[in-house]
């Protein structure tokens, strides 16, 4: 007797950030579906973007045989909404699309989507106008249709469910992760550190793109309060907008020979030169979860960072915390932590107990949970499952 052949799932993926500049939503889609496609094998990943060659070439985990990369050429958002994931998830028979902040404008098939913060509702004041004004249409569109709804934080949680009126128990976490095999203690890198001409163990760090959230600008302001004394300060993260008053501030100190800007520092460097700090700086005014901080705690480097928004759910008690409006309060604790040896210590094993409780590999079991609870055969067409089940705790202690 022949059975008649069952076609395999298909979950898709808009991965068109792998094709664009470093940042948080583009770590958070690697870390998750490098481990999802292994933990997932009765599921066919189909990954949308342009850059194939790389991604392939740079992550092995993407020729796995239950892996599709096809092309999407690199097109502004939108075009990609409107136009090509709607044919794209037609044309390749793609069950669920998953997607990050919003769903496509035509409707051709069920979405997923992870919705990262809604920090442009709390804190419009540091996007643009058009941004902010076209986001509260399409992130409320994409919260309340997506057959998958999720989070990268307690916090973000939090707030889709108060400011979108979605249940909160319709929302699973998929915390973002560390990779241990990139961001560890050691003396790992430390040729590559002098070759960009830091001393190993010498220097302040902080990381993010210089755009007005980051608030680089109060940390310029704290740094200058250290006095002449303190270790150099350096800023790792592309310009984006805004950036020409984080110039004016240090023109203003006189910290030009102080302060170091480095722009391009790449995948494989990056975790070197995290390693290598004394210390690492984070006052950011919002965030939705805040990646350096925990890459930095699991490189076993004593973190300040701001105690706003999620960042006191990621660094723990861990971290030292300031106030991001006030300049004087995060100079007090960057004074606290440089002059303290024993504390710095105290805070690297803290750190690193801290950080194992986000792992790209227990994030990946949350989605693939509620992927495979949507291909349920049993489960109602109309019906939307809650990937929320998957996630017993309130918090990251899970």
């Amino acid at each position: 007797m022949t059975h008649p052949s069952v076609r395999r799932p298909r979950l898709g993926v808009d991965f068109h950030t792998w094709d664009g500049i470093f940042q948080g939503s583009r770590s958070h889609i690697l870390g998750l579906y490098r481990e999802a496609i292994r933990l997932a094998p009765e599921i066919d990943f189909v990954f949308l973007l342009d850059g194939i060659d790389s991604l392939r070439d740079a992550h092995p985990e993407f020729r796995a045989p239950n892996v599709e990369l096809v092309r999407m050429t690199h097109q502004r958002a939108p075009v990609r909404l409107g136009l090509q994931l709607p044919w794209l998830q037609w044309k390749h028979r793609i069950d669920l699309l998953h997607m990050q902040y919003r769903l496509p404008f035509v409707r051709t098939g069920a979405c997923a989507c992870t919705i990262h913060d809604l920090l442009f509702e709390t804190h419009p004041q540091f996007f643009p106008r058009s941004f902010v004004l076209q986001s509260k249409l399409t992130f409320r569109h994409a919260a309340r249709r997506a057959k998958l709804l999720f989070a990268v934080s307690q916090f973000s949680k939090g707030e889709i469910a108060r400011l979108y009126g979605v249940p909160a128990e319709h929302i699973a976490i998929t915390y973002n992760g560390v990779d241990p095999q990139r961001f560890r203690p050691g003396p790992d890198g430390a040729d590559a550190v002098r070759e960009l001409g830091l001393e190993p163990g010498g220097y302040l760090l902080t990381v993010g793109r210089l755009e007005p959230r980051k608030n680089h600008e109060t940390l310029i302001h704290a740094y200058a309060e250290l006095g002449a004394d303190a270790p150099p300060l350096v800023i790792v993260g592309q310009r984006d907008f805004s950036y020409d008053q984080i110039d004016r501030a240090v023109a203003a100190h006189g910290l030009q020979q102080r302060v170091r800007f480095l722009q391009k520092v790449g995948d494989q460097a990056l975790p070197a030169v995290m390693r290598h700090a004394l210390a690492f700086a984070y006052p950011a005014f919002a965030e939705g979860f805040g990646m350096p901080v925990a890459e930095a705690m699991a490189s076993g480097v004593p973190v300040i960072t701001s105690n706003t928004t999620s960042l006191p759910e990621v660094g723990g008690a861990a971290a030292l915390y300031a106030d991001p409006n006030s300049s004087a309060e995060l100079a007090a604790a960057l004074r606290q932590v440089l002059g303290d040896a024993a504390l710095r210590e105290r805070m690297r094993a803290q750190g690193l107990a801290q950080v194992r409780k986000f792992d790209w590999q227990q994030s990946a079991q949350v989605l693939v949970h509620g992927v495979r609870r949507f291909f349920e055969p049993t489960r109602p067409a109309n019906a939307a499952p809650s990937p929320a089940a998957c996630n017993s705790s309130s918090g990251p202690d899970r």
